[in-house]
């Protein structure tokens, strides 16, 4: 299975615009730029965009890790904070955090963390990453 996305930027990299799209439709041509990315301007940038996949991953690998043991969410919320920092003469993403807080009816608190656990390094998108990702749980009842 593949899917795509697709980026358009035109000028230099302060002064520049650029849009990103995806097959699906659900981005179209939505703007990004040097202000979204570095500064508070409306508009997405790709961190924001990695850790939006980065989180709806997680939570739909550790979904599959609960079903394996016999448990089903009633919700899994998940927050992926990326973090770009400069690094030599660019930028790196060093760190992704991942905050996850879940209703899982049944669920003892080891069969909780085991799932995370396996879910974080599991996750295709954890694998793309050559980043250090962490995990902060919390099983609520």
């Amino acid at each position: 299975m593949k899917r795509s996305a697709s980026a358009m930027w035109n000028g230099d990299l302060k002064s520049g615009r650029g849009t990103v799209s995806t097959d699906s439709g659900v981005l179209s041509n939505t703007q990004y730029s040097f202000g979204t990315r570095f500064e508070n301007a409306a508009g997405t940038n790709p961190e924001e965009l990695i850790a939006a996949a980065h989180a709806g991953c997680f939570s739909m690998a550790l979904s599959a890790q609960l079903a394996e043991a016999g448990l089903v969410a009633q919700s899994i919320q998940t927050k992926a904070t990326v973090t770009l920092e400069k690094s030599g003469g660019g930028f790196a993403i060093p760190a992704v955090h991942l905050e996850l807080t879940a209703r899982i009816p049944g669920a003892s608190q080891q069969a909780f963390e085991t799932a995370a656990e396996n879910a974080k390094s599991g996750c295709p998108v954890s694998k793309l990453l050559n980043a250090k990702i962490t995990l902060d749980k919390k099983l609520e009842a």
